[in-house]
């Protein structure tokens, strides 16, 4: 598995390399006239060649607008609520795992554990999946038990037994391993070789090399906590920083700082997607449109009705991994159709036309979502969802802005206490404890002690009036997708839906990563008609 750990990392510099932080210093404000980029007037930087680019292992889906549960068919015995209601919906460009989260990926997240923390025992066990989902009373799969997450033979294969909790924290020790590999690899931050020492590094044997104190996190590296810069890192043109240049406190180069948000460098938060997101991922009407006209519905993520490929080389062969009947999970022997008892490796079969394998069958995946039976009646038409929790980082220091963190080098999150930005006078007297000003109802609403409610998983909710009496759907209850090796046929339907407690899980239920894509949402604009926005004209001082 050396060859795939390279390769993740030359795809993750191939795709940095888009990125230039090298801005134009001629650019200059077209509303004041200065030039960007100079530390004379007064450090202000931007960015002028940004060009974004999708994360390791992700694939860019142009959004649009669809039907949501629009391929939903009829069939006996399927409940309503196996669908959602069908509804005009849009969902915005985002990026999206190729392939599910494999069980060498979770391993290597096991091993960035133990090797950072190696006396955290409970950190490791609660991050390790359940293999006992493989127990049946009735079934002998004991060999699964025992090999399937760890075992070469299944190193391609999805990770199941691992909790929705799990994949989110998942998602999240990818963000950072991902910006902070990005941050060591293009010299921002100390190299890996100068970091840890190597046969080829010029500080193999130096003892002066600062060893990081906890965990990158993305979060506290943009806010300052964490001071680690490299042979590159940024020049800091700010006003404070080129005065201690001038008196000479400065390192040679002049000051450096943090790479921010404002450079375009660090990558948006995996995470997992949203239903809307994931339904119409696993669609991949891209394939079926031309000119706004979709030319073909589908029922599944390949075109037909069928469930078997129509291609001369390969007519007759499963498109997913799934059982077609009660009791038939992979074909005869000697001419195994879908080739898989339980799961199949994540590449196995034709990508949809996204490029996304396994979006039906396999194993179903988690979504962000909680689950509600009539979600899509009441949400938004663009990007709908339902499972915001608002939580605002905890200040551990107002007067430096120090993020508190927790044992695991997280920032401590707590509950948003305003649905607006507040006064100055309203966010002092809340650090002072004092009661809030009441000027106005507005401003009574937004003080901490008013009926602001930060967790919106509930909003326009009826069914929460039955928790525990004939539902037991709760705010802890979240929906998974796809179908699986498990699962007849009509659960490949990527309307279908169904949902599990964020804290259990299955051995037919795994998950992929997604990513938000900031900026403008067509992907691919060359060859197709624009409109040509006039240039910017250079401000020239002198004419005036």
């Amino acid at each position: 598995m050396e060859k795939t750990y390279l390769y993740s990392f030359a795809f993750l510099l191939s795709v940095s390399s888009l990125i230039s932080c090298k801005s134009n210093r001629n650019a200059t404000s077209e509303k004041t006239g200065l030039a960007y980029n100079r530390a004379e007037n007064g450090g202000f930087q931007v960015n002028t060649k940004f060009r974004r680019g999708p994360g390791p292992g992700l694939v860019e889906i142009e959004g649009g607008v669809f039907v949501m549960s629009g391929s939903a068919i009829n069939i006996p015995g399927q409940e309503l609520k196996d669908y959602n209601h069908k509804r005009e919906t849009t969902v915005s460009s985002f990026y999206m795992d190729e392939t599910e989260v494999s069980n060498t990926n979770w391993l290597e997240y096991l091993n960035w554990i133990r090797r950072v923390d190696p006396t955290n025992y409970e950190y490791y066990y609660n991050e390790l999946p359940d293999t006992l989902v493989w127990r049946r009373p009735l079934s002998y799969n004991e060999p699964y038990v025992d090999n399937y997450l760890r075992h070469p033979a299944y190193q391609d294969y999805p990770v199941v037994g691992v909790s929705w909790e799990q994949a989110q924290r998942y998602c999240s020790w990818r963000t950072d391993i991902v910006n902070e590999s990005l941050l060591r690899e293009q010299g921002y931050m100390t190299t890996y070789r100068d970091l840890y020492g190597g046969q080829n590094s010029k500080k193999a044997n130096a003892t002066t090399t600062a060893k990081p104190t906890g965990p990158f996190t993305t979060d506290l590296y943009q806010n300052g906590q964490y001071d680690d810069k490299g042979k590159r890192a940024m020049k800091d043109l700010s006003p404070a920083a080129t005065a201690a240049t001038a008196n000479g406190k400065a390192q040679k180069g002049g000051a450096t700082r943090n790479v921010r948000l404002e450079d375009g460098i660090l990558k948006q938060p995996y995470r997992l997607p949203t239903e809307a997101e994931w339904e119409y991922a696993a669609l991949g009407l891209i394939g079926n449109t031309e000119y706004e006209n979709i030319s073909s519905n589908k029922v599944y993520p390949w075109d037909g009705l069928g469930i078997s490929s129509a291609q001369s080389k390969t007519r007759g062969l499963i498109l997913a991994n799934f059982k077609r009947t009660k009791g038939d999970y992979m074909g005869v022997g000697g001419t195994l159709n879908d080739k898989g008892s339980i799961t199949v490796p994540v590449r196995a079969y034709v990508p949809n036309d996204f490029g996304l394998y396994n979006m039906a069958g396999n194993v179903n995946e988690w979504v962000s979502d909680v689950y509600r039976s009539n979600t899509f009646d009441d949400a938004e038409a663009l990007n709908p969802y339902r499972g915001n929790y608002f939580q605002d980082k905890k200040i551990a220091d107002q007067v430096t802005g120090r993020l508190e963190k927790d044992k695991y080098n997280r920032p401590v999150m707590t509950p948003a206490i305003a649905g607006r930005k507040q006064t100055w006078a309203e966010k002092q007297a809340a650090v002072a404890g004092a009661a809030q000003p009441q000027e106005n109802a507005a401003t009574t609403a937004a003080s901490p002690t008013s009926t602001y409610n930060a967790d919106q998983r509930g909003y326009r909710d009826e069914e929460n009036k039955l928790y525990g009496e004939i539902t037991l759907v709760n705010n802890k209850s979240r929906v998974y997708k796809g179908g699986s090796w498990d699962d007849q046929a009509l659960w490949l339907n990527p309307a279908t839906r169904r949902f599990l407690q964020q804290d259990e899980s299955t051995a037919d239920l795994g998950f992929r990563c997604a990513m938000t894509m900031l900026g403008a949402s067509e992907i691919h604009p060359n060859g197709k008609r624009q409109f040509k926005p006039k240039q910017q004209k250079p401000f020239n001082a002198k004419k005036q």
